[in-house]
């Protein structure tokens, strides 16, 4: 169940978020739906958390083409989209080893581009 959630969380359709959702909101969010078992696929926290991760997800891509048209050097330096092999259980195995009190100032967005940046750095 866990490994359909979080894969769900990955590729799911693009709808931004309203507003930055801190690790903390994310985790409680998941952590909720998943206690919801079978029932998880009705809950509107699923489409929420969703929507943050692919919202995150497309940002992120965004950023690093959009350094590599304008010639600058790019965040991290990830395989062509469709050939990472970051997982979403990396994903959620990265956000819950952050520190709680980071956890509740540091946003979804800001945490996947640190574990980005971890995985794929470019190099030198």
């Amino acid at each position: 169940m866990r490994r359909l959630l979080t894969t769900a969380l990955l590729i799911s359709a693009y709808v931004p978020a309203a507003q930055a959702m801190t690790v903390a909101e994310f985790l409680a969010k998941s952590d909720a739906v998943k206690a919801k078992g079978v029932m998880a696929m009705m809950s509107s926290d699923l489409t929420l958390l969703r929507n943050e991760m692919k919202s995150v997800s497309t940002a992120y891509r965004a950023d690093i083409d959009a350094a590599q048209k304008a010639g600058k050097p790019p965040h991290s330096c990830p395989p062509p989209k469709g050939k990472a092999s970051i997982s979403s259980d990396d994903v959620m195995a990265e956000l819950q080893s952050l520190p709680t009190a980071e956890k509740a100032r540091t946003s979804v967005k800001t945490a996947f581009y640190a574990l980005m940046k971890k995985r794929y750095p470019c190099g030198k």
